[in-house]
């Protein structure tokens, strides 16, 4: 996939913006930056790799992680990425892994893809359904305030320093 200095378009008027596009911004410290980190699935068999985060610009919150499949998928070029929410993953800082224990090698083959020009609200729904978590509710404050985009989860297996 084409690196280009685009916004990720959103339905929610491009609020969402890939990492490597906010130049004045970087990963928090003391938190590592997981691009190109092999990622697993609850079957422990590695399915793909950190390709990009997005984050969201208001709260400058990590949001997604973009993971590339693996060739070996055998996925076709234009559906080789999936956006997976940051709070439903885990990493292991020791191996350089990220954990997704609601996905297998088979399951992430029914995950739907993503593409770089769209981020609708219909698309993270589905993302949701596809991981078998809860939709947030209309009323309810931001879309993001829930476990699934919660960053404090993604980081909480790390071993103290």
């Amino acid at each position: 996939m084409e690196a280009t200095s685009m916004p990720v378009p959103s339905g929610q008027h491009m609020h969402l913006r890939r990492l490597r596009d906010l130049t004045e911004f970087e990963v928090a410290d003391g938190n590592p930056d997981v691009r190109g980190w092999s990622v697993r699935g609850g079957d422990g068999k590695k399915f793909g790799d950190v390709y990009e985060l997005i984050v969201e610009v208001e709260t400058l919150k990590v949001r997604y992680l973009d993971v590339e499949l693996d060739a070996s998928l055998q996925v076709n070029k234009w559906e080789r990425h999936i956006l997976l929410p940051i709070g439903v993953a885990a990493i292991d800082e020791d191996a350089d892994n990220v954990f997704v224990p609601s996905l297998t090698l088979e399951t992430v083959l029914e995950y739907p893809p993503y593409t770089e020009i769209q981020i609708t609200r219909e698309y993270e729904e589905a993302m949701l359904r596809s991981l078998k978590l809860a939709l947030p509710e209309q009323a309810s404050g931001s879309f993001y305030d829930q476990p699934s985009y919660n960053d404090e989860q993604f980081y909480a297996n790390r071993r103290p320093r």
